[in-house]
């Protein structure tokens, strides 16, 4: 019997907070019209799963409550028992950016967690990696086409000489040319290029493949060792056979590398959400918060991010700020976006996908106040800029847009070694780089997607695991994947997506 038959059985809700008045569903499918609860709640009409019910009668114009704090506002009567459909709810004002408490609560740091070490990658500047991989990055999108040529060619006739490297993985993006490379906000996709060819996981062992009339000079992103350029080639095959041979010299060096001790402080892990649902707040992003503060007390350095998914709860943000400077660090990237995104004619509210409000989500708000659940009860260290590298240990906000792939872009060039990822509707969206660790928000998620999830936080809304219990678990995996005893999903059917930069500059 599976674990939504027996939910099926009883008919459950989830209330976050004591002064919230609605709650979630649990059970698959929703429940229909007229079902009765413990507690003497009835329903008046069918609510799907994770979709909210109203608790008591909601005047118009009345606060909506969950997570105790306001999401919206009635826009007409809603009767006990009644489905809270997103066009009920006016969705309210973002908190103003001047009236911020700042580091006003600073949490107590929790007690270390000694004696945590992985099986990593020594490097030469002190980092360790948690893979052993070659990275070809590019100077301009021009070169793309020759080096997956180049690519697929080291991976079937070099590769299998030097068992100790995982993986050739090509960093292409879109950008170096055809860009006004000068203009102020160029700094963040040049710096994104050049902090992920610095990646931890690539042992200082990075090529960089150039055409040569680029305006994003190649010696900006090497040393002159590492670099070569098409236009100096004879021909297609002299270019492929170079960036074989350049390859062939990098993967000895590489294959020599072993694996030693680490302590966890050495890790840099990301956090994000995608495909996020109702549930997404009460399972999933809890107990990765959980595994978060363990991370921290463990010395390691932790990155949530997703500017948009935290703006509409940034007022219980601030307040965590180690010290009033990153306080208002945390102000000047909100801000930054808040004018970013007025200049494309929308707001933040445009940020909540179909799929968000098919999970149960009404709004933006909702989905924040969710989302920064990931980011545990520690003190927020410090701030990573979008492109930027991660220099602190800690729990830092990292600024990035949400779309998982601009994010995870970003994320890696932080030196982010490994991803955590929770999803309630589903993705198989992946890195090459660095694994992606897949949390279920919903078991059956994971019944339906058995061979992509890694970890099932669902059980938390069925009662036969706590945050706690879910929170060690993830813990335990990462440090696995880390050494490298474990695989994700996504790495055993080698499969990813492309970097994705964010590029605010004018494209010429």
């Amino acid at each position: 019997m599976s674990l939504n038959t027996k939910v099926n059985e009883i008919p459950l809700y989830i209330k976050v907070n004591a002064q919230d008045n609605v709650a979630i569903i649990v059970n698959a499918g929703g429940l229909k019209e007229g079902t009765l609860f413990s507690c003497g709640l009835k329903l008046d009409e069918f609510v799907p799963q994770g979709h909210k019910v109203a608790l008591c009668d909601i005047e118009e114009g009345q606060g909506i409550t969950r997570y105790g704090e306001v999401i919206g506002y009635a826009m007409t009567p809603i009767n006990k028992g009644s489905w809270i459909k997103e066009s009920l709810v006016r969705m309210p004002t973002p908190p103003e950016m001047d009236e911020l408490p700042l580091a006003s609560h600073v949490p107590v740091e929790l007690l270390p967690l000694d004696g945590y070490t992985f099986e990593g990658y020594r490097n030469s500047n002190g980092t360790a990696g948690i893979k052993n991989i070659l990275g070809i990055t590019t100077s301009v999108q021009c070169v793309t086409g020759v080096l997956e040529y180049s690519v697929k060619r080291i991976k079937e006739e070099i590769l299998p000489k030097f068992p100790n490297v995982h993986d050739v993985v090509a960093l292409n993006h879109t950008y170096g040319c055809g860009v006004a490379i000068n203009a102020p906000e160029a700094k963040i996709p040049i710096r994104t290029i050049q902090n992920i060819a610095t990646h931890p996981n690539f042992g200082g062992e990075a090529m960089v493949v150039g055409l040569g009339c680029e305006k994003l000079s190649p010696a900006q992103l090497g040393d002159q060792k590492d670099l070569m350029s098409l236009q100096d080639q004879a021909g297609f095959m002299p270019m492929v056979k170079m960036i074989m041979k350049m390859a062939e010299e990098r993967l000895e060096k590489l294959n020599q590398r072993q694996r030693v001790t680490c302590p966890v402080s050495d890790l840099v892990i990301g956090l994000q959400c995608g495909g996020s649902d109702a549930f997404s707040g009460v399972t999933a992003n809890p107990a990765i918060g959980y595994a978060a503060d363990l991370l921290v007390r463990a010395g390691a350095t932790v990155m949530f991010s997703e500017v948009t998914e935290v703006r509409d709860g940034v007022h219980l943000l601030t307040p965590r700020a180690v010290n009033e400077d990153v306080g208002r660090a945390i102000i000047r990237e909100m801000k930054w976006y808040d004018d970013y995104l007025e200049k494309g004619e929308v707001d933040r509210s445009a940020n909540t996908t179909p799929g968000n409000k098919k999970g149960g989500l009404s709004n933006i708000v909702e989905k924040s106040l969710g989302s920064i659940v990931k980011s545990g009860t520690s003190p927020i260290a410090g701030v990573v800029g979008p492109g930027e590298k991660a220099t602190e240990k800690g729990l830092l906000f990292a600024a990035t847009p949400a779309s998982d792939f601009v994010c995870g872009t970003l994320q890696l060039a932080a030196g982010m070694h490994l991803q955590v990822f929770a999803t309630g509707r589903g993705t198989p969206y992946a890195l090459a780089a660095a694994p992606v660790i897949k949390v279920s928000s919903r078991t059956a998620l994971l019944e339906q997607w058995s061979d992509l999830i890694d970890v099932n936080a669902g059980s938390i809304a069925t009662g036969e695991a706590t945050i706690e219990d879910v929170g060690w678990e993830l813990f335990h995996f990462i440090i696995d994947v880390a050494s490298g005893r474990k695989q994700t999903w996504t790495e055993k059917w080698g499969i990813s997506n492309e970097l994705s930069l964010f590029n605010p500059a004018p494209v010429t």
